[in-house]
C-alpha cells in the first residue's frame, strides 16, 4: 500500500482496543464498540499498559458505535465474543468496501468459518492473540503476558502484517491456522479455571491443584483432537501433547521448567474472570463447550470440561460479585480428583 492502511476494529473491547491502540502508530484506525467506552476514549484517549512497565497513551483515535464506520476500511478486525460472530458479520455485510479483508482475532475454532458463511466471496482470514488483555480503566487496557500474534499466511494479510510490526506488535504469518487455533484452545481451557479461582493468573498457575484441573481438560481435548485428526501446532516451549504432564509437576519443578511460560505480571487475569466480574456472558461454549461437542461427535466423553462449563454457567447466573471462588483442591474434587 502507498498510504497507511485504514483499519476498523469491530467489537472494540479489551483485545480490540489493545490491537487498535497499537496499530494507530502505523495505520488509520477506527474503533467500533459500545457507546460508553467509545465516548471515554474520544474524550481522554486510550491508555495501553504492559507487559511489565510498558505504557502508551494514544490520542485522536476515531471511534464509532455502528458498522457503517467500517465502510472505508482496508482491513476489518473482528474481536467480538464468539457468540456474537454471526450477528457481527450480518451487521458488517452491507458496509464493507469491495477490497476489504476481514481478520478474526477471536477465541475458539469456528469463528472464521462463521464469518465466511455470512460474508460469501469476501476474504476472511484467521488470527490468534496468544496473550491476555483486560480492561484496567474506562479508557485503559492492560496486557499481562507476552507472545506473538499469528495471522493466516495469505498475500492479502501482508500489508496488515507490515502495519502491525511497524506499530510494535510481534506478528507471524502461519500457513496452518486450524492447528494454531487448536493450540490456542488448549491454552484457553485455563480461562474457566482462572475465572473460578478468583486469583491472578500467575498465582493460579503456580498452584499444582489448579494446574491438575487444566491438565484434565487438556487431556480430554487432546483425545478429541486425535479422534478428529487435528494436530495442534507448537506455539510455546512445550509440545502440546506434553503440556498436561508438565502441568502435573510439583510446584517448584514446574516453575523452573515453565519459567518462560510464567512471565505473567501480577495483574493478569483471564478474560472470563473479567466477564464474570462485569456480569457479561462468558465464552465457555466456545472453549470447554467446543471440546465437549468435538468429543461427543467422536463417541468420547469430556467430563472435566463438562463440569467446569456447568460451574461457569452457575457463576454467570449468580451475577457480579456473587460467584464463589474455588480453591484448587475444591475445584479438583469437583472434577473427580
Amino acid at each position: 500500500m502507498d498510504q497507511e492502511p485504514r483499519i476498523a476494529v469491530f467489537g472494540a473491547g479489551s483485545i480490540g482496543c489493545h490491537l487498535g491502540g497499537m496499530l494507530a502508530a502505523a495505520a488509520d484506525v477506527t474503533l467500533i464498540g459500545r457507546p460508553a467506552p467509545m465516548a471515554e476514549i474520544e474524550r481522554n484517549g486510550l491508555t495501553l499498559t504492559g507487559p511489565g512497565e510498558a505504557r502508551r497513551h494514544v490520542r485522536g483515535l476515531a471511534t464509532a458505535t455502528g458498522a457503517s464506520a467500517a465502510a472505508r476500511a482496508d482491513f476489518v478486525l473482528v474481536t467480538v465474543k464468539s457468540a456474537d460472530t454471526a450477528a457481527a458479520a450480518r451487521e458488517l455485510a452491507g458496509h464493507l468496501a469491495p477490497h476489504a479483508v476481514v481478520i478474526s482475532f477471536q477465541n475458539g475454532l469456528r469463528n472464521p468459518g462463521m464469518l465466511r458463511a455470512e460474508l460469501p466471496g469476501r476474504p476472511v482470514l484467521a488470527g490468534m492473540v496468544p496473550y491476555n488483555v483486560v480492561r484496567s480503566g474506562p479508557a485503559a487496557v492492560h496486557q499481562g503476558s507476552g507472545g506473538a500474534l499469528t495471522v493466516e499466511d495469505d498475500p492479502a494479510a501482508r500489508p496488515f502484517a507490515a502495519a502491525a510490526r511497524a506499530g510494535g506488535l510481534d506478528l507471524t504469518l502461519h500457513p496452518d491456522m486450524p492447528s494454531v487455533q487448536a493450540a490456542k484452545l488448549l491454552m484457553n481451557l485455563n480461562n474457566a479455571v482462572n475465572a473460578l479461582s478468583g486469583l491472578p493468573l500467575r498465582e493460579q498457575l503456580g498452584t499444582r491443584a489448579y494446574r491438575a484441573c487444566l491438565a484434565r481438560c487438556q487431556r480430554e481435548a487432546l483425545a478429541a483432537f486425535r479422534a478428529a485428526g487435528i494436530v495442534p501446532a507448537r506455539v510455546g516451549p512445550v509440545p502440546p501433547r506434553w503440556t498436561p504432564v508438565v502441568l502435573g509437576l510439583p510446584d517448584a519443578l514446574f516453575r523452573r521448567l515453565a519459567a518462560a511460560g510464567l512471565r505473567i505480571d501480577a495483574r493478569a487475569r483471564s478474560s472470563m474472570w473479567e466477564d464474570l466480574r462485569r456480569g457479561r456472558p462468558t465464552e465457555i461454549d466456545a472453549l470447554q463447550g467446543e471440546v465437549i461437542a468435538l468429543a461427543r461427535r467422536h463417541g468420547l466423553a469430556a467430563p472435566a470440561n463438562a463440569r467446569l462449563a456447568a460451574l461457569v454457567r452457575e457463576a454467570e447466573r449468580a451475577g457480579p460479585g456473587a460467584a464463589r471462588s474455588w480453591s484448587g483442591r475444591e475445584l479438583l474434587a469437583e472434577l473427580g480428583g
